[in-house]
């Protein structure tokens, strides 16, 4: 083995001694972007249901909806009893509760459906005024996206280091969910976008994400 690849190779192994939610990084930028108070919210691939929780300090009611059934049973059990939150097992493409909805959120799940019909899905579930916002995966495709990887991969270890104080942990729960590879470049993204949700702000993010933020009008 050459240098390099023994390099990575220590790095991985270093990585899933110390892993941490790159998703989970992003709630709270997340609560920063919707309303402090609202009538409904929509958390779309909710994995283990932690930003549903967060959302419930800022909506009176949160319906989370996942395809895994296995990360869905661990929503609801770890779920309070007062009965705010409710979650659903089914295609966010298919089986979404009626709306509309003030908050609609989707972290590291649209590159799991086709994206334009996703996008039509989150416009045609958001309340007049309402907030989307989204944490997606791309594919690199230019220098600028390779960068910001490159950038992430130090950071990563860092932030894995100190989050777990230097000991080795177990993978977060969020982290058990079934996962797939990006197809689009963040450029494509942007394309779609741009013409599906005019004056969306969309910026590249650190540890291989995006995020998106749109206002109904």
């Amino acid at each position: 083995m050459t240098p390099r690849p023994r390099a990575l190779a220590a790095l991985d192994r270093f990585n899933a001694a110390h892993p941490w939610d790159h998703n989970a990084h992003y709630h709270r930028w997340i609560l920063r972007q919707v309303p402090k108070r609202c009538a409904r919210a929509l958390d779309i691939g909710c994995g283990s249901g932690e930003l549903a929780g967060l959302l419930a300090t800022r909506a009176q009611t949160v319906i989370g909806i996942d395809a895994d059934p296995t990360i869905v049973a661990l929503a609801r059990a770890t779920a309070p009893a007062e009965g705010r939150m409710s979650f659903v097992t089914g295609d966010a493409l298919t089986a979404v509760p009626r709306g509309p909805y003030d908050i609609v959120t989707c972290v590291a799940a649209v590159h799991h459906m086709p994206f334009g019909r996703a996008l039509d899905l989150f416009r045609h579930h958001l309340a007049p005024g309402g907030t989307l916002v989204v944490v997606g995966v791309a594919r690199a495709g230019t220098v600028g996206d390779h960068l910001m990887g490159a950038l992430s991969i130090p950071l990563n270890a860092a932030v894995g280091w100190l989050r777990n104080r230097g000991r080795p942990a177990p993978r977060p729960a969020a982290m058990t969910a079934r996962t797939r590879p990006p197809v689009m470049t963040f450029a494509e993204i942007g394309d779609q976008v741009r013409a599906a949700l005019p004056g969306a702000r969309l910026r590249r993010r650190l540890f291989w994400r995006y995020t998106l933020v749109w206002h109904a009008p």
